[in-house]
């Protein structure tokens, strides 16, 4: 056996990437996968066992399968039955495939018997859970099972039971959209969402519809489609800007539209708009002043802190590093969810790699990846940064620097 049999198979990749003159976003084009993806099996944590995988993947690098894997067995052979499960979301985009319960038009009795509303709850309300802890592996395997369970028993249930059933799909759907949206998925994103809005508004629920336009918005914004983006949150803030001056306007719908407003600093700020920019981020603050408090209606984490934070993340969008940093100063997120909290300081990473920071920008993305491990290596921005980093430092990278992006297969 050669040293190079005896190599990890993440490790053979990256050098067989590497040697091809490939980038990881070469590779992910060149098999249809997202970036993550390929960062996920440089990294070990993606298993590639399917030969109609390890195929694909040996076409991308121009190579035999024998060079990706020594120990393959010969292409004629059948795949094995049993794979080992998936470390990312690719089994919840199978999930999403083709009719979510075909067998329900046909009368199929189902094979065991259909879970309580209860049990449903708790497996939307832990679906989130593992939404904001960006465990996404984790989210997959459990959202997997929760929507053909769940699509499957809204067909089925008593009318009384509907309505609540639908709104607990729209709300699993939303966690599918906004998963998808932060792992480089957009386009499984958007089916999400727009199932998502389609529950809501059978569940007769117009706030739960506004809040599956907010998760489109950013599946939107993530295909840098920023037109249909502004489409969705504009027209939500439309109808819902009116109500917002009423004193018996509900907390719920203030969140709604000061999220919405954020989508919209957000957009603007990518377009280069400061002034736009800074009109939806003052509307926002206006909106959570009159909430008090930080709140988390329909998962938008949404109050006074929330708002600091896209003012803080806008000002990096807009090249403002030196406003971006003032304002984290005075922001304290520690209240907020780990996925918001490591989604901060990966804009203060950002910030500081604006104004050639190296060491304060590597230890702002060692503490999120403390907190989100999986969001730190695979996503797009902080994989952007850690490369910014590492051009900066020239000859002297520093160890944790180059540590991190070991750990995040970062080439």
């Amino acid at each position: 056996m050669t040293s190079a049999d005896t190599k990890p198979f993440g490790q053979r990749v990256k050098e067989l990437r590497r040697d091809a003159g490939m980038s990881q976003s070469d590779l992910a084009a060149a098999m249809g996968r997202s970036e993550s993806w390929v960062s996920q099996v440089e990294r070990g944590v993606q298993p590639v066992e399917r030969l109609s995988v390890l195929q694909a993947l040996a076409d991308a690098l121009k190579v035999s399968v024998r060079e990706v894997r020594p120990e393959a067995a010969p292409a004629e052979e059948a795949e094995p039955e049993e794979q080992p499960p998936s470390n990312d979301l690719d089994g919840l985009r199978v999930a999403l495939t083709g009719h979510p319960a075909l067998s329900s038009l046909f009368e199929h009795p189902p094979a065991e018997p259909a879970p309580s509303l209860g049990d449903f709850r708790r497996s939307v309300e832990e679906a989130w859970t593992l939404t904001h802890a960006s465990s996404y592996a984790a989210l997959s395997d459990h959202l997997a099972r929760l929507l053909p369970s769940i699509e499957a028993a809204v067909r089925r249930a008593p009318a009384g039971e509907r309505a609540e059933l639908h709104a607990l799909r729209a709300k699993a759907y939303q966690a599918a959209a906004s998963s998808f949206t932060r792992q480089d998925q957009a386009d499984a994103a958007w089916i999400a969402a727009d199932r998502a809005l389609q529950a809501a508004e059978l569940a007769g629920q117009p706030l739960e519809v506004v809040a599956s336009l907010f998760r489109m918005a950013h599946a939107f914004m993530r295909q840098q489609h920023m037109e249909q983006a502004e489409q969705a949150a504009s027209s939500a803030v439309a109808v819902l800007d009116p109500r917002v001056a009423a004193p018996a306007c509900p907390p719920e719908e203030l969140s709604l539209v000061g999220a919405m407003n954020l989508v919209l600093a957000v957009i603007n700020a990518r377009e280069g708009n400061r002034a736009r920019t800074h009109e939806h981020i003052d509307r926002a603050r206006e909106i959570a002043a009159m909430l008090g408090e930080d709140r988390n209606d329909f998962d938008t984490e949404f109050g006074p802190t929330n708002v600091e934070i896209h003012a803080m993340s806008t000002a990096v969008e807009l090249g403002d590093a030196g406003l971006a940093l003032e304002v984290a100063q005075r922001v304290d997120a520690s209240g907020l969810s780990p996925e918001r909290q490591a989604r901060f300081l990966l804009d203060v990473a950002r910030a500081h790699a604006q104004r050639r920071h190296v060491g304060e920008a590597t230890a702002a993305l060692l503490e999120a990846e403390a907190l989100t491990p999986e969001q730190i290596h695979d996503h797009h921005l902080a994989r952007e940064v850690m490369r910014d980093l590492i051009q900066l430092s020239g000859a002297r990278i520093p160890e944790a620097l180059r540590d991190l992006a070991e750990r995040s297969a970062v080439g």
